[in-house]
């Protein structure tokens, strides 16, 4: 470990993240809601500490190894989690133990969207402001916005970006150098807010809540600052407009950044994931809208179809807004829905879940197995948009779908032991790893109810998913911390 460089890239990034904090503030300034001095105070503790970290060493130069960006993804996002959970603790308005401070902030964080929140309507604007805008930073990683600046101190990012970026196939960039690959995510994830804030305000929402929503949306985090989530707003309009920026935002932004390059659609049109997604996203908001109205949910198709495609997008990118109650809904909807999260949105997307790559590519592993046992003498390989898949990449599919399913059944174990029934273990575990948020049972509403211990365990789960599990997971190996 270079445990100098390590410490500099620490620094570098928690004065970043305290720069972050300067809008809370000025909305406190606005809106005069008394959260200026938590906000402040904590924005000067946290750079003073960044500053006190890199200062001493800033001359040193030095590239970060694999090693080193596993270490320092996981501390920072780590630390991080605990950091961002100061203004929730430290603020008089908001009724948080240090538990649920930490649990809100790596929600927040991870973009999981699980609250112990209640009475958001009441809550300080800045306060509000701050729980959207951690979404929005955790969505496509604070750490890729850094790693477009690290080169310029004399830092390589490429083992950060590794660590960082979801999906099975990291390695892939849409530019020549890394610091421009993080530039141009950045710039389509800027673009793609000020677009979705700009379609909340037409639809009717006021300024705050259009920018507040449209970091949720596009960070696919599900946070809103009601407690009715999208359903306060009772408009279809505003339904309309989520629809489509969840979408967008759960497919590959390389696929975005093509599209845009080159302003055509047949990026889209061709990508095997892509159509994979769309194609189960309208396949399942079909048998969702069907299913209630046949069952009498709702008395008109046409309602079914408005509750049914909004829960169904919401649920399947793993966002977790809600303008209904899908928990009350025949039970066959809320497990599809659930179950329909642990596919997620795309590798290189916001999303959470296993991402459909791996899930294609899964089928298309299976299919090939039959068939060898027809030709089990014939070559076959797996093959995606007409090129063959190394078998490399195959293995890890196959081992990440294997621990991912190990560490599920662990986890949910590990909180029924605590006391936690089935269905609400099940559903907690699957929205934490997934990073969906709203659950069935016990937490279909918010996770106040749950214990201290089963909030650590969650928070753990919630950071899981957002690493990928094998980010997090290797750090424990042994093999990781031998020279």
């Amino acid at each position: 470990m270079h445990s100098k460089i390590i410490t500099k890239v620490f620094g570098l990034l928690l004065m970043v993240y305290s720069i972050s904090l300067v809008p809370p503030v000025i909305i406190s300034i606005i809106y005069r809601d008394g959260a200026f001095l938590a906000f402040s105070s904590v924005m000067m503790g946290v750079f003073l500490l960044g500053l006190f970290l890199w200062y001493p060493i800033r001359n040193h130069k030095q590239d970060l190894k694999i090693r080193d960006g596993f270490l320092v993804v996981v501390m920072f996002w780590t630390v991080l989690g605990l950091v961002g959970a100061l203004p929730f603790y430290i603020e008089k308005e908001v009724p948080l133990t240090l538990t649920d401070a930490i649990f809100e902030s790596f929600s927040g964080l991870t973009t999981t969207g699980a609250t112990v929140l209640m009475g958001l309507d009441e809550l300080p604007h800045a306060i509000l402001w701050y729980r959207q805008q951690l979404q929005w930073m955790g969505g496509m990683g604070i750490i890729v916005l850094a790693v477009a600046i690290l080169p310029m101190l004399g830092i390589g990012g490429m083992q950060l970006y590794r660590a960082e970026t979801p999906g099975p196939m990291k390695d892939t960039k849409i530019a020549p150098r890394i610091s421009e690959t993080a530039k141009s995510l950045w710039y389509l994830y800027l673009g793609l807010t000020l677009a979705c804030a700009i379609g909340y305000w037409m639809a009717g929402m006021s300024w705050f809540d259009a920018f507040a929503h449209s970091f949720s949306t596009v960070a696919i985090g599900g946070f809103s600052t009601h407690d009715a989530s999208i359903g306060y707003f009772n408009s279809t309009s505003v339904e309309m407009v989520a629809i489509l920026f969840m979408f967008l935002s759960g497919i590959n932004f390389a696929l975005h950044f093509s599209a845009f390059r080159h302003l055509s659609v047949s990026p889209y049109r061709w990508d095997p994931e892509f159509r994979a997604y769309t194609g189960l996203l309208v396949l399942a908001t079909l048998v969702v809208t069907l299913y209630l109205y046949v069952h009498d949910v709702y008395p008109t198709l046409e309602e079914s179809f408005r509750y049914g495609a909004f829960q169904t997008v919401s649920l399947a990118t793993t966002t977790g807004f809600a303008n209904a109650d899908f928990s009350v809904w025949p039970v066959f909807i809320p497990v599809l829905l659930i179950m329909l999260s642990f596919i997620g949105g795309s590798a290189g997307s916001t999303a959470g879940g296993m991402k459909m790559i791996r899930f294609v590519l899964l089928f298309k592993q299976g299919t090939r197995e039959i068939k060898g046992l027809l030709h089990p003498n014939a070559i076959m390989p797996v093959k995606l948009h007409g090129k063959p898949i190394p078998e490399k990449v195959m293995t890890a599919v196959w081992g990440f779908f294997s621990v991912y399913a190990f560490t599920f059944a662990i986890l949910m174990l590990t909180i029924m032991a605590l006391g936690v029934d089935q269905v609400t273990a099940f559903s907690a575990i699957a929205a934490m790893m997934n990073n969906l948020g709203p659950g069935l049972g016990e937490v279909a509403a918010n996770y106040q109810s749950m214990s201290d211990p089963v909030k650590w365990v969650l928070t753990f789960a919630m950071l899981l998913g957002r690493l990928e599990i094998f980010t997090l997971l290797v750090l424990f190996t042994a093999a990781f911390w031998r020279k």
